[in-house]
């Protein structure tokens, strides 16, 4: 049994390379979604014209992890409270948005935003929306963290993700 959690918190080769240690987790798969352009390039993705985010689908096993654990993670390594921008990437392609595929998956999201509410100021502005549709990224953008650990935005951003997802969700590794 599988399911999937479609999230977007800044850049989606960050995102993959944070949840791929997670024990449960089947796949990770770097697209877009949540815009209005069928079949978006990246380029046209970062454009900020198609109103996609870049996000990754997540194939877990919920008898190993559950989509809460996920939305832990997902919280821990990208900053919710600011509007279309994660750090240096600015546009509402790096929108803090979480794509909900049941109405199990949507409360959940809410709850967790809640809960969130008072521990971050400013406020959180995480989109709660259904998932239209998903669309894979480009395969030079699967896996970026592992082919180019060296790049100096690997080193800079993605690694200080990993490493936090390391040390705070260790019950939670492979």
């Amino acid at each position: 049994m599988s399911a999937a959690a479609t999230l977007g918190g800044g850049c989606f080769w960050c995102l993959e390379a944070a949840f791929r240690p997670l024990r449960g987790v089947l796949e990770v798969t770097p697209g877009y979604a949540g815009g209005r352009t069928p079949h978006p390039t990246y380029e046209e993705v970062s454009s900020g014209a198609t109103g996609h985010a870049e996000v990754v689908r997540v194939a877990f096993d919920p008898e190993v992890i559950g989509y809460e654990q996920l939305l832990d993670v997902f919280f821990a390594v990208h900053d919710p409270t600011t509007k279309d921008r994660q750090g240096y990437d600015v546009g509402p392609q790096y929108r803090s948005i979480i794509l909900y595929e049941s109405e199990a998956q949507k409360e959940a999201a809410l709850r967790k935003i809640k809960a969130l509410s008072g521990l971050f100021k400013p406020r959180v502005v995480t989109e709660v929306v259904p998932l239209e549709r998903f669309w894979p990224a480009e395969p030079e953008h699967h896996r970026y963290y592992d082919k180019y650990p060296q790049d100096p935005y690997c080193r800079a951003v993605i690694a200080p993700k990993v490493s936090k997802v390391v040390q705070t969700f260790r019950p939670l590794l492979k």
